[in-house]
């Protein structure tokens, strides 16, 4: 099994933002026009965008939201959890991983609007995933979580939170 260091370099993945590694795999060469999107969206955008991303313990996927849905798919490594928070507040969560008798799927689906983060379940693990949003990825569609913000909103999962932000 190969090492996470391994699909950094193979796959030429960068640091990400919100934490982890990517590389943007796929991106649409045909768009929606901006008068046919839900009024959330800034502008037009790509049918459809893929990434690979990494994450390596001890590093998480910091709470950030989307315009659009996104799939996840498990690719390799060790199991992962998907954490959101609903609109309301609602806490969810879902493992990602190669084994379907301890609760792993390989994929997930974390509807637009959710706040979303990852985090290993392992010490010392990585998980290779990749991620495709319809309509298409745009950072201005992105927004990291701010810990103080979201804690004043959602003082119930104080905790979650905290262990999922910067």
């Amino acid at each position: 099994m190969h090492g996470a260091k391994f699909w950094i370099d193979h796959l030429a993945l960068q640091p990400h933002l919100e934490g982890g590694f990517f590389r943007q795999t796929y991106i649409a060469r045909e768009s929606i026009a901006h008068p046919h999107l839900p009024g959330r969206y800034t502008g037009q955008r790509a049918f459809s965008t893929a990434i690979y991303f990494l994450l390596e313990y001890p590093d998480f996927s910091a709470f950030h939201r989307l315009q659009s849905d996104e799939v996840w798919h498990f690719y390799a490594g060790s199991a992962l959890t998907i954490w959101m928070l609903s609109p309301q507040g609602q806490p969810t969560h879902t493992q990602l991983g190669p084994d379907p008798t301890q609760g792993q799927g390989f994929q997930t689906v974390v509807p637009a609007g959710y706040w979303l983060g990852a985090s290993l379940n392992a010490p010392e693990s990585y998980a290779l995933v990749g991620c495709t949003m319809a309509p298409g990825f745009d950072f201005s569609d992105f927004e990291l979580a701010q810990r103080e913000q979201l804690v004043r909103q959602f003082p119930q999962h104080r905790d979650l939170i905290e262990r999922l932000t910067r």
